[in-house]
């Protein structure tokens, strides 16, 4: 797991190859930021810290640089990116690749070196000899969106480690206020981190006080308070995002989403699906699947399909100039309160 693997390298335990391969651009990032801070030193970067990008770099010729002595230092850190011989894509590079040599350095990598392989892909291409080999002999990370679990466990250590207590409500209702992606929620760590210096910790009241709303939690409560008619809590969310400047056909868009993903939850545990099964099945984060959950027994599948022909009513309208785009969102909103 990726957190196992940040706190071997903050304990200065490091692997000779690293394979970082996902979509998660912050679990890249971070690890590689991590690696620059404990394997060097920051005098020490300018002369034993290298990165090629293997769209434009033979892989032999990277190697020769991982396989020079270190100056000044005890190690090497090379970072390799866009390793794309890993996955089964094209691509429109013309450099050719001795994967063989990348196979003998696997077999006896230099001992003073640590070479980091990024590859931004979804898949990589297990059918070849050489990504077995490095996934055999590599420490993996596999960026890929953190679960419920390990979301919690990402915030506890990351608050921890800022000598900060954060509670477990309110950590619950960081992620259904900031939602999942890591980089927002690490923004707002920060800045609940800095707001209870002194005190050390962090509770339910201090995320509501401080914590933005995403968008998407904006349109989940507008649209279970559209299902609630609770007319009045949905026109102040409704205001509260004219006065964001949200675009109406976005907001819109963001709207039939969530009452789409809340018919399709309904369905899908009506028919015994289990939680994780869901995402799987609707390719979303787990976290939503459970927020629609508690929200979708209150309300029948013939509610759910109606605003679903509403909105996609509204949304011919806006497309093909029939109105005015505002207009047309607030009498959607007001037509839905009856």
């Amino acid at each position: 797991m990726v957190l196992d693997v940040w706190k071997n390298i903050k304990k200065g335990q490091f692997s000779p190859v690293y394979l970082l391969y996902g979509t998660e651009a912050y679990l890249i990032n971070e690890t590689k930021q991590l690696l620059l801070e404990h394997a060097l030193h920051e005098d020490e970067i300018d002369f034993n810290f290298s990165q090629f990008d293997l769209e434009e770099t033979p892989i032999e010729t990277a190697l020769e640089d991982v396989e020079t002595l270190p100056f000044m230092g005890e190690r090497r850190l090379v970072f390799m990116q866009n390793p794309f011989f890993l996955t089964a894509e094209k691509t429109k590079s013309k450099v050719e690749h001795n994967v063989k040599r990348l196979e003998a350095y696997l077999a006896d990598p230099a001992p003073y070196s640590i070479v980091v392989f990024t590859a931004p892909y979804e898949k990589l291409d297990e059918r070849k000899k050489i990504t077995k080999e490095l996934k055999r002999k590599a420490t993996v990370v596999e960026a890929k969106k953190l679960n419920e679990h390990e979301l919690k466990k990402w915030i506890r250590e990351r608050t921890t480690a800022a000598h900060v207590e954060m509670e477990e409500a309110a950590i619950e209702r960081l992620l259904e206020l900031a939602g999942t992606n890591l980089m927002m929620l690490t923004n707002e760590i920060d800045k609940l981190v800095l707001y209870v210096e002194g005190t050390n910790r962090i509770n339910q009241d201090i995320v509501e006080e401080l914590v933005a709303k995403s968008l998407e939690q904006n349109i989940f409560t507008l649209v279970d308070s559209v299902l609630q008619r609770n007319v009045e809590r949905m026109m102040t969310i409704y205001r509260d995002l004219m006065r964001q400047n949200e675009e109406p056909i976005k907001i819109l868009s963001v709207m039939a989403g969530q009452v789409r993903l809340m018919y399709q939850v309904k369905e899908l545990s009506r028919q015994g699906y289990s939680q994780q099964k869901i995402a799987t099945v609707l390719k979303v984060h787990p976290f939503r699947v459970k927020l629609a959950q508690e929200k979708v027994n209150q309300f029948h599948e013939g509610e759910l399909l109606q605003l679903i022909r509403e909105l996609a009513d509204a949304d011919y309208k806006m497309k093909t100039g029939q109105g005015d785009k505002v207009m047309t969102l607030e009498l959607l909103l007001l037509k839905m309160k009856r």
